[in-house]
């Protein structure tokens, strides 16, 4: 946590989290695309280990669910860091540790075809602790694939 710490660019810190820190981040070969704080992106590129339907060779549910879910948590901790502009990077890194999903909505539209998804999202609603946010996975030809609700403490 302390070479976290180091690090002046609050974005890089999170970049580092997302994609080095978390181990089921790495497992699932999660990345973040963009940290646009409008619309964040995070991608996944199929793999083997990753099929939920062997016959028709489709993304595991629980891949994205869990896709959906870390997108909504990045919405939700670049939506705090607009609220926490002038606070130091530990600050933030703190605050960030206390993040949380409370609620997850997933809505199965399609069958996960593709060779790479991206996730984006939205913040629907912020408050003092908990902020609402929506996110879509789409695949490489930009189909969408499912659609989440997510809840997250903030405070």
């Amino acid at each position: 946590m302390e070479e976290l710490l180091e690090i002046k660019d609050i974005r890089t810190v999170i970049e580092t989290i997302f994609n080095q820190k978390i181990p089921f981040n790495r497992y699932l070969g999660m990345r973040v695309g963009s940290l646009d704080p409008a619309r964040p992106t995070l991608e996944i590129d199929m793999r083997e280990d990753l099929i939920g339907n062997f016959v028709h060779n489709t993304l595991h549910g629980g891949v994205t669910a869990s896709i959906l879910d870390v997108t909504g948590g990045v919405v939700a901790f670049l939506n705090l860091l607009d609220r926490l502009s002038d606070a130091p990077v530990a600050e933030k890194v703190a605050r960030f540790a206390k993040l949380g999903t409370i609620d997850l909505r997933v809505d199965f539209l399609r069958p996960g075809r593709g060779t790479r998804f991206v996730s984006t999202g939205y913040i629907l609603r912020t408050g003092n602790k908990v902020a609402v946010t929506r996110m879509e996975l789409h695949n490489e030809t930009d189909t969408l694939i499912a659609v989440g609700t997510g809840a997250y403490t903030v405070s």
